[in-house]
């Protein structure tokens, strides 16, 4: 027999809307039509269910790096992403050198054909050394088509992202690469104007990686990346909501410009989320987190925020209380828009009969208090 579990009382957060005094009937590892008459084993009045919660770009958690090419390591972050609320994720990388990128790639490909992680994502080398950010300057290299291709190769077919900065040499013919590749070019970490940000869209670009940051500023003259990327349709932007990298004003401006349905939330997190102040490797860098802000503690990029401590729970509850999101925008944000770009909508991202039983419970002062990943409770209510 199948176990069956019924979480009753709550609102629940569907595509269609919030169903007040809701439920979710879960059989297995999969969610299962309702039916009248059954009986709730969880009661739930007062509380929030929401999808789980999927995370597209980040890089570590729990003290642990997904950079650091060791699986145990890399399974320590998963656990601590889980714990607050994301049932699906993609593992980041950092710039490195290539053999070393393809050798972390071996290791995050394993642990995707296991059911993990939801795939891999490169972020660097092949960015601007104008807008590196948090990235080592001296490993940086233009995006050349073949070095593109060696690190989706190292993937076995388990790369999702590669962030690249479209203007330098080789910009454009790797976007089409990754493209063909069925992989996805986001624009990032760019000095790359506003007409040059467009050819990078019609060449195939989909994602913006955390809008606004590591990138020229919106300006009356020259818009730059930020107003393309905004405007069209095709691209989804990822934005950071941990109230660090991006003023709230700003945040209201992206979903009113892209709309909710072209958001995605991210954490953008490195080794320090779910962890306390202190020092912690990012690649071959060191960062120190003070008062739970992230920044490289030395070297040329000193000082520069590098990632952030984020959990998408806490994103959650900013959305709905600072920012003003209703509960179905963010969801949007958080799960359906990213499940949707990675081509997972049809298993997570959304509470639908048939689809994997992954979700959320919070408290009605939107604090976590459950996460079930495929029928089976990481947080217990």
């Amino acid at each position: 027999m199948v176990e069956r579990t019924v979480l009753a009382g709550a609102r629940v957060v569907l595509p269609t809307g919030v169903v007040e005094d809701g439920r979710v009937t879960v059989e297995g590892r999969r969610i299962a039509a309702n039916e009248s008459g059954e009986h709730a084993t969880l009661d739930l009045p007062g509380h929030w269910i929401v999808p789980g919660f999927v995370d597209m770009h980040v890089h570590g958690g729990g003290g642990a790096s997904f950079s650091a090419g060791d699986p145990e390591e890399a399974l320590t972050a998963i656990r601590t992403h889980r714990a607050h609320g994301t049932t699906t994720m993609v593992a980041s990388t950092v710039t490195g050198d290539l053999d070393d990128l393809a050798r972390q790639a071996a290791v995050l490909s394993e642990l995707t054909e296991q059911g993990d992680l939801a795939g891999i994502h490169f972020e660097g080398p092949f960015i601007s050394p104008h807008r590196c950010g948090a990235h080592q300057p001296e490993l940086l290299r233009d995006p050349q088509p073949a070095d593109v291709r060696k690190l989706v190769d190292a993937a076995r077919g388990t790369a999702r992202m590669m962030t690249l900065a479209p203007e330098l040499a080789g910009g454009l013919d790797s976007v089409r690469l990754l493209a063909d590749h069925g992989v996805i070019a986001a624009v990032g970490h760019t000095d790359s104007s506003y007409e040059a940000t467009l050819d990078a869209i019609e060449a195939g670009a989909t994602v913006a990686t955390h809008l606004f940051n590591a990138m020229p500023s919106l300006l009356h003259r020259a818009p730059g990346p930020i107003a393309a990327l905004l405007e069209d349709e095709r691209v989804t932007v990822e934005l950071i909501n941990d109230g660090t990298h991006l003023h709230p004003a700003v945040l209201e401006l992206a979903f009113a410009r892209a709309g909710a349905h072209r958001v995605a939330f991210i954490t953008d997190a490195m080794g320090a989320a779910g962890m306390s102040d202190g020092m912690y490797p990012l690649g071959p860098m060191s960062v120190e987190v003070k008062d739970g802000v992230a920044r490289i503690a030395d070297g040329p990029t000193a000082g520069s925020i590098a990632g952030s401590t984020l959990t998408l729970d806490t994103a959650f509850k900013r959305a709905v209380t600072i920012d003003k999101l209703t509960a179905g925008q963010a969801v949007q944000a958080l799960s359906a828009n990213p499940a949707r770009l990675l081509g997972v909508a049809d298993r997570v991202g959304s509470l639908e009969p048939g689809k994997d039983a992954d979700l959320v419970v919070f408290d009605a002062s939107y604090d976590l208090v459950g996460v079930m990943r495929k029928g089976e409770w990481v947080v217990r209510p």
